[in-house]
C-alpha cells in the first residue's frame, strides 16, 4: 500500500515586518515592535523559510499541515502577506493551517486572519470556527484554535468551554480514518514556560485519554519535541516542530519540518516520521528517522 505522507511545519514569523503606522503601535504592538527591530528580525529570516518550503514542496508530500504564526504582530499588512504566502504554498485544498497567538497579537487580529486565510482553516461542511473536520485520503484532520490575544510578555493559548464540547463532540464521532490534531500550543509546557502554556491543556488532555487520536501536531516552542500521551489503549504522539526561518547560528534550534508517511496494515496503522532541517554547515538534510507506530 502507498503511504500517504504529511508534512508538517510551524512559526513561520514570516519577515520582513512591514513598516506600521503610528497608530497601528499602541498596547501590546509597541513591545513586539521593539523586540523585532532589536533583535527578533536577524532571528526569523525570509531567506531560510523559503529554502526549507522548497525542500518540503520537492518532497511531493500529499498535504501540509501549518500550526500557527505566521505573522509577527499581527498588522494588517502583516495578515495580507501571509495570506500571499499561504497561496505559494499550495491550494486550500492540499493545505491546512491553525493559528497561533501571534496571529491573535492584538484584539481584532485574529478576525482578519480568518477572513483572509479562511479557504486554509475551513472545514469539509465549510462551516466557519474552531474545531473544523478535513477528510484528506486515510486522515481526518482536526484543527483547532488556541489564538486568543493575551497580555504584555504572555503567549498563553485557550481553547475555552465552548471549543472544548465541540471538540468532544467531533471525538465521539465513529470514525476508521488516522486522525491527527492540528494545534499552536503543546499540551505540555516546560516550566519555564508558564506565561507561555496553554492554560486549559487538562481537559482536552482528559479527552484524548478517553476518545484517542492518532498523532497531535503542533508549534509554538520553537523546538523538536515528541511527548506521549495514554490514550485509550494505545498512546498518543504529540509531536512539536522549531520555528520553520529559524537561520543555524549555533544558539537556537534551527529551521526544520516533519513528513509523515501514514498507511494502514493489516495490524493497524504505521506511521514513519522523517525530520528534515537546517545544518550548520548549510543545506537542508534529514536529521532523524523515527517510527512512530
Amino acid at each position: 500500500m502507498t503511504s500517504f505522507v504529511l508534512a508538517h511545519l510551524s512559526d513561520p514569523h514570516l519577515a520582513p515586518l512591514p513598516r506600521p503606522r503610528p497608530h497601528e503601535l499602541i498596547g501590546k504592538r509597541i513591545l513586539g515592535y521593539l523586540n523585532w527591530t532589536r533583535g527578533r528580525h536577524r532571528i526569523h529570516r525570509r531567506d531560510v523559510l523559503d529554502e526549507l518550503v522548497a525542500d518540503a514542496l520537492a518532497r511531493r508530500p500529499d498535504h501540509i499541515a501549518v500550526t500557527g504564526d505566521l505573522v509577527n504582530i499581527a498588522l494588517p499588512q502583516e495578515i495580507t502577506h501571509a495570506a500571499q504566502w499561504l497561496a505559494g504554498l499550495g491550494n486550500p485544498a492540499d493545505v491546512t493551517l491553525v493559528p497561533g497567538n501571534h496571529d491573535a497579537y492584538v484584539r481584532g487580529a485574529l478576525a482578519q486572519a480568518v477572513r483572509a486565510w479562511g479557504a486554509f482553516m475551513q472545514g469539509d461542511d465549510h462551516g466557519p470556527g474552531f474545531p473544523f473536520v478535513r477528510r484528506r485520503g486515510p486522515l481526518t484532520l482536526i484543527g483547532v484554535s488556541t489564538a486568543v490575544p493575551s497580555a504584555p510578555f504572555m503567549a498563553t493559548g485557550t481553547l475555552g468551554k465552548p471549543q472544548l464540547a465541540a471538540i468532544e463532540a467531533v471525538l465521539r464521532e465513529p470514525d476508521d480514518g488516522f486522525r491527527v490534531l492540528l494545534i499552536h500550543h503543546p499540551l505540555r509546557s516546560t516550566r519555564n514556560r508558564h506565561n507561555a502554556r496553554l492554560t486549559d491543556a487538562e481537559p482536552l488532555e482528559a479527552l484524548l485519554r478517553r476518545y484517542g487520536v492518532d498523532l497531535v501536531l503542533h508549534g509554538h516552542d520553537h523546538r523538536h519535541a515528541v511527548v506521549w500521551l495514554e490514550g485509550p489503549g494505545k498512546r498518543i504522539p504529540m509531536v512539536g516542530v522549531p520555528s520553520a526561518s529559524v537561520a543555524a547560528d549555533g544558539h537556537r534550534t534551527p529551521a526544520a519540518y516533519n513528513l509523515f508517511a501514514i498507511e494502514r496494515r493489516d495490524n493497524g496503522w504505521h506511521v514513519a516520521m522523517t525530520t528534515r532541517g537546517l545544518t550548520r554547515e548549510g543545506g537542508i538534510t534529514v536529521l532523524r528517522t523515527e517510527v512512530l507506530r
